[in-house]
């Protein structure tokens, strides 16, 4: 790989709005296409998070170099990706299409703690699609066919204008017949052994269009989507092969939904290991500096990234055992239900609501304890244990009420 293959389009290119705190994201083209596929996606961004895209070997800028061919792989290809990966600074999440979602999915696993994320859009299984030989001789033979490759993209992308499949069959004649002909044996064939679940652990978003007669959905729901114990699936109507030409906005849309969600995710780790840790700096470092704290256990909000911290590491000492059962999200909104012990094994459950801001700080947090009566007794003790650190007024007045069952 050549620098003259990568582009770098950073935030703020254009006039949008900034997504502060996104990641990178790393963009994989697919077969027959080249990193010129992105430009409306990326144009359709504007400027609202990083890119970086390449041409992969024998496309693009790297057409006329010379090719091994028997040498070109998905692993190979996931190495260059992997490349690319240690030269970006901070958080990646990796989007692939078609072919390309392959090779961001090895590439991901092969750096969990660099990819916060991963987008397949119209994804082949990594284990590929093992068409039989009469079915994926035709794909074999597009390299160097502009009128073959045109029929092809206007079938599995019906809503494809003639000036974006003009500008489609350049990228494609630029790819020679053998390397065409390799690269169909590749997502074709896809790895020896796919693991039946992905060995990337991180959330996944699926994105497919209900008009994609290859990428169907009985194969996203049956044979992909299941691999990945994260996984959100989005289907655009009118939408086929090609999402990102046909529908960039609306890939926009999603993207950035899942970048937001991102943060959301984040947060709700912090709250997480707050909990775990029973400490005030864990929690301070996810919270906004003017976050507010409600709670069935208050009288009133406690305000303040000091004090909420305090109270929440006082609360977190009063469990004797708490665990978090279910997590979802929402925008910028995460809710997270949750079961606890305490006062000598008196049961208690309840959700806590989590708010962040654009930069993924919580802004609001809100606990819903039940039942009453413990929920009674955790706000006097907790008055008790933080007397003069917060006004006694926050908490219910009175002595400490008797837990259920004790």
């Amino acid at each position: 790989m050549t620098r003259d293959s990568l582009r770098i389009d950073p935030a703020v290119t254009g006039g949008g709005e900034v997504l502060p705190g996104a990641p990178t994201l790393l963009l994989v083209h697919g077969f027959l296409d080249d990193a010129t596929v992105w430009d409306g996606f990326v144009e359709a961004l504007d400027g609202a998070v990083a890119t970086a895209r390449l041409d992969l070997p024998g496309s693009g800028t790297r057409a006329s170099a010379p090719v091994d061919t028997e040498k070109l792989s998905l692993a190979l290809f996931a190495d260059e990706i992997v490349s690319v990966i240690d030269d970006i600074e901070g958080p990646v999440v990796v989007v692939g299409q078609s072919m390309g979602t392959q090779v961001a999915e090895l590439a991901a696993a092969a750096r969990p703690e660099r990819v916060t994320g991963l987008v397949l859009l119209t994804p082949v299984p990594l284990g590929g699609t093992r068409l039989p030989e009469e079915a994926v001789e035709p794909f074999r033979t597009l390299g160097g066919n502009a009128e073959a490759q045109r029929a092809v993209r206007t079938q599995l992308s019906p809503a494809l204008d003639n000036e974006a499949l003009d500008a489609l069959g350049r990228s494609g004649l630029l790819v020679a017949p053998p390397v065409a002909a390799r690269y169909v044996d590749l997502w074709n064939g896809g790895v020896d052994v796919a693991p039946e679940e992905s060995a990337y652990p991180g959330p996944v978003l699926i994105v497919r269009g209900d008009s994609d007669g290859f990428v169907t959905e009985e194969l996203v729901t049956g044979v992909i989507a299941p691999r990945f114990p994260g996984v959100r699936v989005a289907t655009v109507s009118g939408g086929g092969h090609w999402l990102h030409v046909e529908h960039p906005l609306v890939l926009v849309h999603e993207a950035l939904g899942f970048l937001r969600n991102l943060n959301a995710d984040d947060a709700a780790s912090d709250w997480r290991s707050g909990f775990s840790e029973q400490s005030e700096n864990t929690f301070a470092e996810g919270f906004a500096e003017h976050v507010v704290l409600e709670a069935g256990v208050l009288t009133r909000p406690i305000t303040g990234r000091a004090l909420v911290a305090s109270t929440l590491a006082t609360a977190s000492a009063i469990y004797e055992s708490l665990e978090f059962t279910a997590e979802a999200s929402r925008g910028t909104t995460t809710y997270l239900q949750w079961k606890a012990t305490a006062f000598g094994g008196v049961e208690l459950s309840g959700v806590t609501v989590l708010e962040k801001n654009a930069d993924g700080a919580v802004v609001r947090a809100a606990i819903h304890h039940r039942p009453l009566g413990a929920a009674l007794h955790f706000s006097a003790t907790i008055r008790d244990r933080l007397t003069g650190i917060v006004p006694p007024d926050h908490f219910y007045a009175g002595e400490p009420l008797p837990a259920p069952g004790a």
